[in-house]
């Protein structure tokens, strides 16, 4: 049985409060009296009556002052208060709801009337409390989810360093080669990866990875990609075949390698496009694989800009994957911009996206920039461009032949 209401009966007339009393107790209730205003507020401080029925006119203050000064005090649930009057007028119904009242009696009141209202009084208050209860609930649940969210967001900040940690060199000069990486996930984590390792005494590798979509998911992926091609021989999956020297596999053949790791032994719909590229840094000859990733875009020493490749599939979709393979050389004063679709497909308000002519403009507008101060010029005329509100990942990979025309860059 769940406890007794209590009835706070606010009444001067003796009698009438004695005979209200008496059919409130009848009924079930747990009855307080108060003979005045004043004293009526005071045990609503310590009390907290679930219904307050009170008279019209009380000694010290109004039923409706009462009403609205009962409604001012502090509560931890609703309290439903019934006017009692002797005449019901329009005007007194819309001074008391003006107050706070939610019903009224006119006297004389009879018996079943008076526990009728109080019976209806009693389905707010049980609705009232059910919703506070509910709501209680959520506030309980919101504030586990808070403390959830605090602690992923906590794991995603230190998974942000070990991820950027994965790329453990930001530039490497290799003779007249300058190489510069940039990777800037769009969340905590992202899916792209970019780096470069020495291969003998002539050649070094490039590569960059664009795992599809973002999060976890996509990290864990691009993470586990680091480590074959990482600067191990034991791990590096390209460096282990190209260590014969001339008779080094070709870059097609570590993409092989992935499209069939990816699907035989991911069990995901995952996949990732990619560019690997074996360059001679003595002569400036460039081996470029391109797997579905975005066309690198070279610009050579007069300004003009060409675009490389012609795409090539991506690795992990299918069983016979045909990737585009490119040879190139590379004079002084050349540079190699390798971007992943974070860029080149990163949209304005108006959802028009950069594209080729807009990376291609950016390379023109600061081919007086090299290095890093070129790709943080780059990074900041794409955020600019899409007014900030960048949905993936950008990674790039600035590859320069040095010469007369494009002095080395200070980092």
């Amino acid at each position: 049985m769940p406890p007794a209401r209590t009835v706070l009966l606010v009444e001067a007339n003796p009698a009438q409060r004695r005979l209200f009393g008496i059919q409130l107790r009848l009924a079930g209730y747990h009855v307080v009296e108060a003979l005045t205003g004043p004293e009526a507020l005071e045990i609503c401080k310590t009390v907290e009556p679930d219904f307050v029925l009170s008279d019209w006119s009380v000694p010290g203050m109004t039923g409706v002052e009462l009403c609205r000064a009962f409604r001012a005090l502090p509560r931890n649930s609703y309290g439903y208060f019934i006017l009692l009057t002797a005449h019901r007028m329009h005007e007194e119904i819309a001074v008391g709801l003006d107050a706070g009242a939610d019903d009224f009696l006119t006297k004389p009141i009879t018996r079943v009337e008076l526990i009728a209202r109080l019976a209806a009084g009693e389905r707010i208050l049980r609705v009232e409390g059910e919703l506070r209860a509910s709501n209680a609930k959520l506030r309980s649940a919101l504030d586990k989810l808070r403390d959830a969210q605090t602690a992923i967001d906590r794991d995603l900040r230190e998974a942000r360093m070990l991820q950027q940690g994965l790329v453990r060199e930001r530039s490497g000069r290799f003779g007249p080669i300058q190489i510069s990486l940039m990777l800037r996930p769009a969340g905590h984590i992202g899916g792209d990866l970019v780096g470069f390792f020495p291969i003998g005494r002539e050649r070094v590798g490039i590569y960059a990875l664009d795992v599809s979509g973002h999060g976890v998911t996509a990290a864990l992926l691009s993470a586990q990609l680091s480590v074959h091609l990482s600067g191990s021989a034991e791990q590096n999956v390209a460096l282990r075949g190209a260590q014969s020297g001339a008779d080094a596999v070709p870059p097609a053949q570590l993409a092989h390698f992935f499209n069939n790791m990816m699907l035989e032994e991911m069990c995901t719909d995952t996949y990732f496009t990619m560019i690997y590229a074996e360059l001679n840094h003595v002569t400036g000859q460039v081996q470029l694989l391109q797997a579905g990733h975005p066309h690198p875009m070279l610009q050579r020493t007069d300004g003009a800009v060409q675009k490389i490749g012609d795409g090539g599939m991506p690795i992990g979709v299918f069983e016979r994957p045909i990737f585009d393979e490119v040879s190139l050389q590379l004079q002084p004063g050349d540079r190699l911009l390798i971007t992943s679709d974070g860029i080149s497909e990163a949209m304005n308000p108006s959802g028009r996206s950069l594209g080729e002519d807009g990376l291609e403009a950016i390379l023109r507008t600061n081919a007086f920039l090299g290095g890093h101060a070129f790709l943080e010029s780059m990074a900041w005329s794409v955020s600019e461009y899409c007014r900030g509100d960048r949905q993936d990942d950008m990674s790039a990979v600035l590859i320069e032949y040095l010469g007369p025309t494009r002095p080395a860059q200070a980092h």
